[in-house]
């Protein structure tokens, strides 16, 4: 029986509260299958660890990061850090130097659960959004001079090497290869920025004849904003910049019903290094210990892993499972219900067990 070593990272806020919800359904799911088994690492990296000791990944943290199948990761963010350090200290740190270039997040409406669009059923908005990870628009290029002075400059340089647009692009025709409708739009804003942007396009349409069983069409992102919500049907696979990709990602989840049924994953396509996956939802600090966060995105999450080990016939029981509850109304405050974080992770437990 294979064994996957899964290192946690809860980190920040709610992080905690959604990991250990996580960690107890996977492992119920494993041990009610009996075909794999998960080793659980636990590793506390946080902004109270950065507080502490000035360093959110210590010495040699990366190294130990490598030594497992995948990585579980919670949030990171906290009122009294600046955003820009949590985030280049912990969640870039990890995802920059693993070359987790492909950050790929699907979206559909699960059962039992409402999108905010009037007229959208179940089964009519079903996306997966494919983002550049590595570079774009978040390269951490550029740089302050004269600060203070009225004269003060700030510039932030996006990126866009040939290589690392031409991996994303094609991973993105190879999702869309994959699923049924093999429909792949592309997303830029080439008519403002003419020159990683067309850099963009231009590879986008020279790839597309390696893939003529893929119908691809091209969006600018402003564009691409009132599509998805006013044809929603019309859209399949999606791929687009780190920046565009992260705010549409975003509005797609709330189209569906709620940030906080929306998973992650930031993977190494060679898998020379571990990929790691996430719910997207955040620290959530205004929520952090009132047991009343949504564990549906970490669930999705834990099987969007799963799939990525090979396991996919566990990460459809578990998905089929949490619809199931979602469906029987066991739904946190954001979905419309009442129920906590603790009622909802043992009702997908129980339904796990019950489904064996």
């Amino acid at each position: 029986m294979k064994t996957y070593k899964i290192a946690t990272i809860p980190a920040d806020g709610i992080g905690p509260e959604v990991i250990s919800a996580g960690v107890e359904v996977l492992q119920t799911l494993s041990e009610t299958l009996g075909s794999f088994g998960l080793d659980f690492s636990h590793f506390d990296w946080s902004s109270e660890t950065y507080k502490k000791t000035g360093k959110y990944i210590p010495d040699g943290g990366l190294d130990e990061l490598k030594k497992h199948d995948a990585i579980l990761f919670g949030a990171v963010g906290a009122p009294d850090v600046p955003d820009h350090i949590s985030l280049w200290g912990l969640r870039l740190a990890i995802c920059q130097p693993f070359q987790q270039y492909a950050n790929v997040r699907p979206t559909r409406i699960l059962r039992g659960t409402e999108s905010p669009l009037r007229n959208c059923p179940v089964g009519s908005l079903d996306w997966v959004i494919v983002r550049e990870n590595s570079e774009g628009e978040y390269a951490g290029q550029g740089g302050r001079s004269h600060r203070g002075q009225p004269w003060e400059v700030a510039t932030e340089t996006a990126i866009f090497s040939r290589v690392g647009v031409e991996r994303i692009l094609r991973f993105g025709f190879q999702t869309a290869q994959a699923r049924p409708r093999k429909l792949l739009t592309v997303v830029s804003k080439s008519n403002a920025q003419r020159n990683g942007m067309v850099l963009w396009d231009e590879v986008a349409a020279s790839l597309a004849s390696e893939f003529p069983d893929v119908t691809v069409d091209k969006m600018l992102v402003d564009a691409m904003t009132t599509r998805m919500v006013l044809k929603p049907e019309s859209l399949d696979t999606i791929v687009a910049t780190n920046l565009h990709a992260d705010i549409l990602s975003d509005l797609a989840a709330a189209l569906a019903g709620s940030i906080g049924i929306a998973p992650t994953s930031n993977l190494d396509p060679t898998r020379q290094n571990p990929s790691m996956f996430e719910p997207i939802h955040g620290s959530a600090f205004d929520i952090t210990g009132k047991g009343v966060a949504n564990p549906v995105a970490t669930f999705w999450t834990a099987a969007e892993m799963l799939e990525w080990l090979g396991e996919k016939s566990a990460a459809t029981r578990l998905m089929e499972a949490v619809e199931t509850v979602c469906q029987r109304g066991v739904l946190t405050a954001d979905l419309g219900g009442t129920a906590s974080t603790k009622e909802v992770t043992a009702a997908v437990v129980e339904q796990l067990v019950l489904s064996k």
